[in-house]
C-alpha cells in the first residue's frame, strides 16, 4: 500500500497598531494545499485536475492530501474514508479500495499550496499553468537586429520585415533583384525599397505603377493646340498657323503655299487659316483628309434586285443573281453547273463572284486576294492558274499551299477602271477525275491613291 501524509502548518500572525487597533492574519499553507478562507483552514490541492499532462506513458494520476501518485492503470489504491473527496481524482475509477481510518476524529492537515508547471509555464494568481511571454518579461536569447515572438511555451526570434535570416544574422532583402516590384525603377533601401519613374511619368497610388503625366491637362505649355503623349506631349497649331522654333508657340503663313501636301487633294488659303477640299465621293477628314464616301451606306440607288458594292471615290451596282446559263444560283454569289447538263461536262462545276477596290498607283509588288479551296478532298492535287482577264500582265498568281494561292499586282494600275480576273483551281485525282471552279474577282481602282 502507498500513502503519503504531508502535516500543515497554519500560521498565524496577529499585527497590533496603536495607531488604527486593527488585527491583521496572515495564512500561509505547505506545498500541496492552498487556504480555504471560508473554513479559515488549509484544504488539499487537486494536481490531476489542475496539472496538465501530470502523468505520462499511459499511467493513470492518483491525488492524495498534499501530491499526487502516477501509477499503472492496473494498480489497486487503498484510500481513507476521509481521502475519498482526493481518490475521486484519480484518471481512472477502477480498483480503489476504500478504509476506515483508525482515528476517524482526526482532522486530516493542512499542507501549502504549489503546483508544478511544464518548461515555459508559471503559477498564476488562480492557481493554473499559464504561458511565460519571454519576449515581454526579456528572458530571451534573441539578437539585437531580430524580433521576438511568443509561442506557447517557448519564444522564436525572427528578421524584421524587409530582412531574411543568413546563418545567425538577419540581412537586408534586395527586393529590386526579384521580380519586379516597380514599373520603372527600383531603389532598394534598409529593410525595404521604393519605386522610381522616368522622366514624364509619376507613380500611381499604388507606389508600384507609373502613370503618364498629362502635361496638357497640367499646365498646357502649348499655344494653341497640346496633345499629350506618352511620357511627353507636343504642340500643334491650329489651320493658318505654324509652329515657331521653340516648337511651342504659333506663328501665321500661308500654308497652302509653303507646303503642297498640307492637304490631301487640294488647299484653299484664308486670311488666318485655310481649308482643304476633297473631289467628288469623298469627304473633308481632320481638316486634310480626304475619307471615302460609302455610298451604299449614305444613298444606294441600286435596285432591289442589285447588290451596292462602294469603293474609293463611287460605287456600282451589280446584280444580285450573276448566274449565266446553264449555271444556277446555290448560295449568295456561286453559281453551279448541274452535274445532269451535258454541257457541264466542259464547264467548270462552279462559279463564284466576288468583288474588292483598291486604290490607284498601289505601290506594286503587292499581294491583293487570295483564292482558297473551301472544300479538300483525300488523294487529290490542286493547281492554280489565271485564267482570263491578265492579258496585259497586271498580276501574277502564287501558289501558297496545296489548297490556297495568293494574287499578286505586279504592275500598277491606275483609275477609275474595272479589271475582271477569272482565278481557277484545277483539281485531279489519281484516277484522273478532274474537275475546275472558278473564282471570278471584279477590281475596282479608285480615281485617286486616297
Amino acid at each position: 500500500m502507498l500513502t503519503a501524509m504531508f502535516l500543515a502548518a497554519l500560521i498565524l500572525i496577529t499585527v497590533h497598531s496603536q495607531e488604527t487597533e486593527e488585527t491583521i492574519t496572515y495564512t500561509q499553507c505547505t506545498d500541496g494545499y492552498e487556504w480555504d478562507p471560508v473554513r479559515q483552514r488549509c484544504k488539499d490541492i487537486d494536481e490531476c485536475e489542475i496539472v496538465p499532462d501530470a502523468c505520462k506513458g499511459g499511467m493513470k494520476c492518483v491525488n492524495h492530501y498534499g501530491g499526487y501518485l502516477c501509477l499503472p492503470r492496473t494498480a489497486q489504491i487503498i484510500v481513507n474514508e476521509r481521502e475519498e473527496a482526493a481518490a475521486e481524482s484519480t484518471s481512472g475509477r477502477n480498483n480503489v479500495i476504500r478504509r476506515t481510518p483508525a482515528d476517524p476524529h482526526r482532522a486530516p492537515p493542512n499542507p501549502t499550496h504549489q503546483i508544478q508547471c511544464a518548461t515555459g509555464y508559471e503559477q498564476s494568481e488562480h492557481n493554473v499553468c499559464q504561458d511565460i511571454d519571454e519576449c515581454a518579461t526579456g528572458t530571451h536569447n534573441c539578437r539585437a537586429d531580430q524580433v521576438c515572438v511568443n509561442l506557447r511555451g517557448s519564444f522564436s526570434c525572427q528578421c524584421p520585415p524587409g530582412y531574411q535570416k543568413r546563418g545567425e544574422q538577419c540581412v537586408d532583402i534586395d527586393e529590386c533583384t526579384l521580380p519586379p516590384y516597380c514599373h520603372h525603377r527600383c531603389v532598394n533601401t534598409p529593410g525595404s525599397y521604393y519605386c522610381q519613374c522616368n522622366a514624364g511619368f509619376q507613380l500611381a497610388s499604388n507606389n508600384h505603377t507609373c502613370v503618364d503625366i498629362n502635361e496638357c491637362d497640367a499646365n498646357n505649355p502649348c499655344a494653341q493646340q497640346c496633345y499629350n503623349i506618352l511620357g511627353s506631349f507636343i504642340c500643334q497649331c491650329n489651320p493658318g498657323f505654324e509652329l515657331s522654333s521653340d516648337r511651342i508657340n504659333c506663328e501665321d503663313t500661308d500654308e497652302c503655299r509653303t507646303s503642297s501636301y498640307i492637304c490631301q487633294y487640294q488647299c484653299v488659303n484664308e486670311p488666318g487659316k485655310f481649308s482643304c477640299v476633297c473631289p467628288e465621293g469623298y469627304q473633308v477628314v481632320g481638316g486634310r483628309t480626304c475619307q471615302d464616301i460609302n455610298e451604299c451606306e449614305t444613298t444606294n440607288e441600286c435596285r432591289e434586285d442589285e447588290i451596292c458594292w462602294n469603293y474609293h471615290g463611287g460605287f456600282r451596282c451589280y446584280p444580285r443573281n450573276p448566274c449565266q446559263e446553264p449555271y444556277v444560283l446555290t448560295s449568295e454569289n456561286r453559281c453551279v453547273c448541274p452535274v445532269s447538263n451535258t454541257i457541264c461536262r466542259e464547264l467548270p462545276y462552279s462559279v463564284v463572284y466576288k468583288y474588292m477596290s483598291i486604290r490607284s498607283d498601289r505601290t506594286v509588288p503587292s499581294d491583293i486576294f487570295q483564292i482558297q479551296a473551301t472544300t479538300i478532298y483525300p488523294n487529290t492535287i490542286n493547281t492554280f492558274r489565271i485564267k482570263s482577264g491578265n492579258e496585259n500582265g497586271e498580276f501574277y498568281l502564287r501558289q501558297t499551299s496545296a489548297v490556297s494561292a495568293m494574287l499578286v499586282l505586279v504592275k500598277s494600275l491606275s483609275g477609275p477602271r474595272e479589271h475582271i480576273v477569272d482565278l481557277e483551281m484545277l483539281t485531279v485525282n489519281s484516277l484522273n477525275y478532274r474537275t475546275s471552279s472558278v473564282l471570278r474577282l471584279t477590281i475596282i481602282v479608285g480615281p485617286y491613291a486616297f
